[in-house]
């Protein structure tokens, strides 16, 4: 089902998401196929939208989902960083269509996660993928990119067509 992103401004937007238990698995489930629902309706829309968080559709779990290619499930994600390199990007939200916001994220980071059956798993990412999934993760703890800016002139706006 296609749900309604919460969008900058919703004060939910900055509470920290709840863990998520194995017991809520099912209910996770249906979470996850929203969330799938509402990423591939705003990609349509937008053109863009690789993740999405669940606090973002107003499921506050720690579940992240993925898409780029194949889909992938993060349940209670914890990430790492292997070293202090960094990078500048400009980052965009579903939550705040059309604002770019300059931030620095890490090149590289390694996430230890539950699969969707329930299954202990850890990846690496790096480039655009770790910008990502940091992105992704800031909106379980009720970051969002406007409050990683760095500083007052980091902020763009990008036109949708005409």
């Amino acid at each position: 089902m296609i749900r309604k992103l919460l969008l900058l401004g919703d004060e939910r937007l900055y509470d920290v998401s709840e863990p998520v238990m194995k017991e809520a698995l099912s209910e996770v489930k249906e979470i996850v196929h929203d969330l799938h629902d509402t990423m591939m309706a705003y990609r349509q829309k937008y053109g863009v939208g690789r993740a999405i968080a669940a606090p973002q559709i107003g499921a506050f779990k720690r579940v992240v989902y993925m898409n780029t290619g194949t889909p992938i499930t993060f349940i209670n994600p914890v990430i790492h960083f292997p070293d202090d390199e960094m990078m500048e990007v400009l980052d965009d939200c579903m939550c705040f269509p059309g604002l770019l916001v300059k931030v620095n994220r890490h090149v590289r980071c390694v996430v230890h996660f539950k699969d969707l059956e329930w299954q202990d798993q850890t990846l690496f990412f790096e480039g655009d993928l770790s910008e990502l999934f940091q992105h992704e993760y800031d909106h379980l703890d009720g970051i969002l990119a406007t409050m990683r800016a760095k500083d007052e002139k980091a902020f763009v706006i990008k036109a949708f067509g005409d």
